[in-house]
């Protein structure tokens, strides 16, 4: 525990360099650093840039720094000792959807009403630049750590996470850490996530492509405008703009881990496609097993379990060819439900509309038990900070980088009761939550010493 001289110390020094970690931010948000499908991954100039222009922070800020030469990832260390602690972060994030849906320029940091807009403000340029601004506070006073602080920076976590894939496969793992990923106090359960496509003949004679990534919910998709599309909409009383030669279809975004919450863009075009006779293998299927089906039950059945709650299920983009109909979907799976079962329910269930199933990426489950050392540690580190002895580690439908290494957990930024605002549109932080996060992570790595 940091005796009062040390907190007032380290507490008085994170004030003063607060405006350098919001221009710190604004440099990083400043660069659109998400993927299209067609990009080259990872020879991609925004993402050689947000990387580029992190490393140069780091140096900067006095640590050695290492970039690795294809560009899939970075790393900065501070400190000696035989104990290697990782702090894992990533500097990709979603696309930002519909830009009207913003009120500013998602690439433009913007302060309205105390909080701070932008695409990565919450996720998760924001979260690792204030672990990073944690430690500068600390070693402005004077403080010596007697571990070696690796930041470790991937380029890939909202895809197929391979930057992070070659960082372990090339160089030294850390004995322990944590991402700035997530909520507060931690999570010490993640759900296995399963991402796919399925596959069938377009019998339908139509084209069309909508959705951005597999783990959001689409909140729009933009058709030709036609009378019998608006005819259509009205009579399935779904929310859409008219934009002169085009129809908007709206939906609510959300990240696919609170899908439930989300309403689809793409079930109510196909849905009004087919009540516009222009049935597809689609359709029906989203008719058949989604509409009205919170968590996709016609096809596994009730899922949940006690450490980590209920299946979850998102139709994340569509794609209808000359030749096929192709669905990416995103699952997250409670952390004691076999994949193998899941493979098996929705292969069988596609079956019975002609689809076929294809893996595209799975991320295993996290499980630390609560009395481990290092949960036990941050969990000493949260309430020393806030006082907070209410609530406890929780279990989390996200896929964070702690998924990566062994004896790693998402802890923070975000902090209890707050509403998550990641991949949707005006993303945002409370600014005073930065504050309270960075005093978390001073707590944390001055008890790491100890």
């Amino acid at each position: 525990m940091m005796t009062p001289d040390e907190k007032t110390r380290y507490y008085g020094r994170m004030e003063e360099n607060f405006p350098q970690f919001l221009k710190a931010m604004e440099r990083l948000v400043a660069v659109p650093s998400y993927l299209k499908d067609d990009d080259d991954y990872p020879h991609v100039p925004a993402i050689k840039k947000v990387l580029d222009e992190t490393m140069a922070l780091m140096k900067d800020l006095g640590y050695r720094t290492y970039t690795d030469p294809d560009g899939y990832y970075g790393w900065a260390e501070i400190g000696e000792g035989d104990t290697l602690i990782g702090i894992l972060g990533h500097l990709d994030v979603v696309p930002p959807g519909l830009i009207d849906d913003w009120k500013s320029d998602p690439f433009t940091v913007e302060y309205r009403e105390n909080k701070v807009y932008g695409r990565g403000v919450q996720d998760d340029k924001g979260p690792v630049l204030t672990a990073v601004y944690a430690v500068k506070a600390l070693l402005d006073e004077g403080f010596t750590p007697h571990y070696r602080l690796r930041f470790i920076f991937g380029t890939d976590e909202e895809n197929l996470w391979r930057g992070i894939k070659v960082y372990m496969e090339k160089e030294e793992k850390p004995d322990f850490g944590f991402t700035p990923d997530s909520i507060f106090p931690l999570i010490h359960a993640e759900k296995g996530v399963l991402e796919y496509t399925l596959h069938a003949p377009n019998e339908s004679g139509l084209t069309f492509k909508a959705g951005d990534a597999y783990n959001v919910v689409p909140s729009y998709v933009k058709a030709p405008k036609s009378q019998a599309l608006i005819e259509a909409l009205d009579h399935l009383h779904y929310e859409y703009r008219d934009e002169g030669e085009t129809v908007g279809i709206l939906g609510k975004g959300m990240h696919a881990q609170f899908a439930e919450k989300g309403v689809n863009a793409i079930h109510r075009f196909l849905l009004a496609l087919e009540a516009m006779g222009h049935p597809t293998k689609a359709a029906r299927f989203v008719k058949d097993n989604l509409e009205g089906h919170l968590f996709a039950e016609p096809i596994f059945g009730e899922v949940k379990d006690d450490a980590s709650g209920e299946l979850k299920f998102n139709l994340g983009k569509i794609e209808l060819t000359e030749k096929e109909e192709i669905l990416s979907i995103d699952m997250r799976l409670p952390v004691t439900y076999p994949k193998e079962k899941a493979v098996e329910a929705i292969t069988r269930k596609a079956a019975e509309y002609g689809f076929t199933y294809h893996e595209f990426d799975w991320l295993k489950p996290v499980y630390l038990p609560l009395d481990s050392p290092i949960i036990k540690k941050l969990m000493n580190s949260y309430v020393e900070a806030t006082g907070d002895t209410e609530h406890k580690p929780l279990s989390s439908g996200g896929a964070t980088y702690a998924r990566a290494m062994d004896n790693c957990v998402a802890y923070g930024i975000i902090l209890p009761g707050v509403e998550k605002s990641e991949h949707m549109p005006n993303e945002n932080m409370v600014v005073d939550d930065y504050k309270t996060a960075m005093k978390i992570y001073i707590h944390t790595f001055v008890n790491f010493n100890r």
